[in-house]
């Protein structure tokens, strides 16, 4: 460990061994510490980060069934929706009302709406000033299958609409092994990773996420880490790691609750790991403000989004809530600077 945390402390990069290393036997209060030296080499400055957002769901009729997900509804099943473009233009001048400055759009994997329904949906949305952050690798996947383009292609259009950047939903764990048990009808892990890398090819910028805790084996977060750090090595076209906790509540898997100390160390090894990722939120949507007061001290740097709306962690029985007045305390509480960004990172001006 000694010789591990002085090659660390110097900047260099850890191979998977000594990566499993870190994340199996290392104290946790050395993991913390390496790790928040790690977020002081790249962010020297008492600064955290957020962004004020809305969370829509255009839709949550699905037909993937993922057996993590509580929200979906199959087509057909009662409870099934579809905005309409009043509904969506209100939640956004709410947002923008709010101090937002974007819109995460999520949805189902809808079998019957073209792609042009989704161009036109981005083009109402440009009608506000407001950026648009929507649609995960899986989605972009089951649009081109759906419309018989490539996912490439799919991307440009949507481009063309108004797409501003893509989330990194959908990633769960980037180990076929694993989602061909979790959502085997989702697009595998190769092919999230290739649609993310063509959307920095095409001029977006994108986030990465880690849902862990469910059917996947701890060392298979490893290789999620490392799919992702290769990934970034090849486009530079991340701007955020965001991990988080499965919520089994309402789900088809049974598992247990994952501890806020496994949460801590996955986060603190995920910051040593990926060298190349700016930036690493912290989850307090799923861990709550205390822990995620903590995290800050364990490699991240970001405290995440507003969230002005949020409904599919909620459907697994989590229902943190935090306005900005109560992250900006928050962050303060914790020994910090808050600064509102954007999706990129570049800080808005304070009032």
């Amino acid at each position: 460990m000694r010789a591990l945390s002085e090659k660390i402390l110097a900047g260099g990069r850890v191979t998977p061994a000594e990566a499993a290393t870190l994340y199996f036997e290392a104290p946790l209060h050395e993991l913390g510490r390496l790790a928040h030296a790690v977020r002081l080499r790249k962010h020297p400055e008492p600064v955290v980060t957020f962004v004020s957002d809305r969370n829509i769901n255009y839709s949550n009729i699905c037909v993937c069934g993922c057996r993590f997900c509580a929200y979906f509804r199959a087509p057909g099943q009662e409870g099934g929706f579809l905005l309409d473009r009043e509904e969506l233009g209100r939640k956004i001048e709410e947002t923008l009302a709010l101090g937002g400055t974007q819109i995460l759009l999520q949805g189902g994997h809808h079998p019957d709406l073209p792609l042009s329904w989704y161009e036109d949906m981005l083009r109402f949305i440009k009608n506000y000033p407001i950026h648009a952050h929507a649609f995960s690798p899986p989605e972009i996947a089951h649009f081109a299958k759906l419309n018989g383009l490539s996912t490439a292609g799919v991307i440009a259009r949507l481009k063309a609409a108004g797409l501003d950047s893509i989330p990194g939903g959908g990633a769960e764990i980037l180990v076929d092994a694993v989602r061909s048990r979790v959502s085997p009808r989702k697009c595998g892990a190769d092919e999230w990773l290739r649609i993310m890398e063509e959307a920095h090819d095409l001029g977006l910028r994108t986030t990465a996420t880690m849902m862990f805790g469910h059917e996947e084996e701890p060392a298979q977060r490893l290789e999620h880490l490392f799919a992702l750090r290769a990934s970034q090595d090849r486009t530079g076209g991340y701007t955020a790691f965001i991990p988080w906790t499965f919520q089994p509540a309402n789900t088809a898997i049974e598992a247990r609750q994952l501890t806020s100390v496994e949460y801590l160390r996955l986060l603190a090894v995920a910051r040593i790991v990926l060298d190349n990722f700016d930036n690493l939120q912290v989850s307090w949507v799923t861990m709550g403000p205390k822990i995620a007061q903590l995290a800050l001290f364990f490699g991240g740097n970001d405290f995440g989004s507003t969230m002005i709306e949020e409904n599919v962690v909620r459907a697994a029985g989590v229902s943190f809530r935090l306005s900005r007045e109560e992250i900006r305390r928050l962050i303060k509480g914790a020994g910090f600077t808050p600064r509102q960004r954007r999706m990129d990172y570049s800080l808005l001006e304070e009032a």
